[in-house]
């Protein structure tokens, strides 16, 4: 790739982590790179097993190429993952993403909650891999950000649209994630803001929607989930309430 793709040093677009509500300035890509980063942060997602482990090594190798904003953030988790202590990072993981609602993965989560709408937005999902000629392995959710992302690394044309199109649909619930890992100091912060450089703006509706999920929490109903696979910690607690919003 030519080196006019690059952004200038001295600009480094949306370079300084966004902690607080402040959305990342996105960064433009070439679709290759694109599909790449968020490829790349697919694996970095991932429960950080001796399979991750591996792959992150890989990834380490391949995005140098990137906008350093989204390099140095991909490179940063890889190395994290790579060097970092297996059991205390699993941990972590298991800590942050299955323990804390905030930080869940599930993108459909944020906007329908533990409410009977949220079978449908998985579904929608599920559609949506069809249409672009995939479908999800492993017994994994639809809406998980890996899978999706996985899904915008591999499709093409009007594949690349839907899923696009699907990401956008969902930007309130990745943002909200974002800020969540950064408030936690979490090292996985880093594969979301790369994601989020990628994305479109943030504009002023979601902004709100951000807001509102953030002060409020998502739909609670309880009411015909706890039967669903893969939705750690979306259920109700052991007195029968739903958990907190944390």
């Amino acid at each position: 790739m030519s080196l006019s793709f690059l952004p200038r040093p001295m600009l480094r677009r949306g370079a300084r982590s966004a902690a607080g509500g402040e959305p990342l300035a996105p960064v433009p890509l070439p679709d290759g790179d694109r599909r790449l980063a968020h490829m790349a942060a697919s694996l970095l997602l991932a429960y950080p097993d001796e399979h991750a482990v591996r792959a992150a090594h890989e990834v380490r190798a391949a995005v140098g190429h990137l906008p350093p904003p989204v390099a140095e953030r991909l490179t940063g988790l890889a190395t994290a993952l790579t060097d970092g202590d297996l059991a205390a990072l699993q941990a972590a993981y298991v800590a942050t993403f299955d323990l804390k609602r905030r930080c869940t993965l599930y993108l459909s989560y944020y906007a329908a909650g533990d409410t009977r709408r949220r079978g449908a937005a998985l579904l929608r999902f599920a559609e949506a891999y069809r249409a672009v000629g995939w479908e999800v392995t492993r017994g994994e959710l639809p809406d998980h950000l890996g899978s999706v992302l996985e899904l915008s690394a591999r499709a093409d044309g009007d594949g690349a649209r839907i899923v696009g199109a699907l990401l956008t649909a969902h930007r309130d619930g990745i943002e909200v994630l974002r800020q969540a890992l950064a408030a936690e100091g979490s090292p996985w912060v880093a594969a979301v803001e790369a994601v989020c450089l990628t994305l479109p703006p943030v504009d002023a509706r979601t902004l709100e929607r951000v807001a509102a999920l953030v002060a409020e929490g998502p739909p609670a109903e309880l009411v015909g989930l706890s039967g669903l696979p893969g939705l750690p910690g979306f259920g109700a607690d052991d007195e029968g309430g739903a958990p907190p919003w944390t």
